[in-house]
């Protein structure tokens, strides 16, 4: 009886995930469809959304183009979300991998964009996941990191302590052999740097 309780306060847990991960606010926020039409994406460009959980990202990047999206993320109810999405926008080139960013095991070389949104600060070696990252994408490819600023003022987003401040992540990038293109402050507490994988 009691195991049924546990069950679903796990369930309405989860569920809250989904409603603040889709929430309004987040639109507000950072209107996929403008951040996705401004990158640098082509009609038939492969694409990856690391740490995807509801999609928010994932659809309007399937929108985008007629080649694959590899929607990843270790939370198999999150990928079901996103299967439900894709189902209802009658979308086919979105495949869903359940994993970890740094156990990614798509094709070396074989990825145009990388979308990586507020997924770093959650994982346990943000210069591994960005490494891992860069092999999978072709030469000339890009990486768009949406992380939260590291400032004491900022109080909205996760604990300051797993933050990355975009100074740290511009460094990191550089380390692993990214070219910074541009950084953007979308709010006080919202930054994103779009990196390229240079031509060898």
């Amino acid at each position: 009886m009691n195991h049924d309780h546990h069950c679903n306060q796990h369930d309405q847990k989860f569920l809250n995930k989904i409603a603040v991960l889709d929430s309004n606010q987040r639109k507000l926020l950072i209107p996929p469809e403008t951040l996705i039409s401004q990158m640098p994406i082509q009609k038939n460009h492969t694409l990856l959304d690391v740490g995807a959980g509801s999609g928010f990202f994932t659809i309007p990047m399937a929108e985008s183009t007629v080649g694959k999206v590899y929607a990843m993320d270790p939370d198999r109810r999150m990928l079901s979300v996103i299967k439900d999405k894709a189902k209802e926008k009658k979308l086919t080139n979105i495949e869903l991998i359940q994993d970890y960013i740094e156990n990614l095991s798509i094709k070396t070389n074989s990825v145009d964009f990388v979308m990586a949104s507020l997924i770093l600060h959650e994982v346990s070696s943000p210069p591994k996941a960005l490494s891992t990252i860069f092999e999978v994408l072709k030469a000339g490819g890009h990486l768009l990191c949406l992380e939260y600023e590291k400032d004491d003022l900022i109080v909205e987003g996760p604990p300051m302590s797993i933050r990355i401040g975009s100074e740290d992540l511009e460094k990191t990038l550089s380390l692993v052999g990214f070219e910074l293109v541009k950084m953007t402050k979308i709010s006080d507490a919202i930054y994103t740097i779009l990196a390229v994988k240079k031509d060898q």
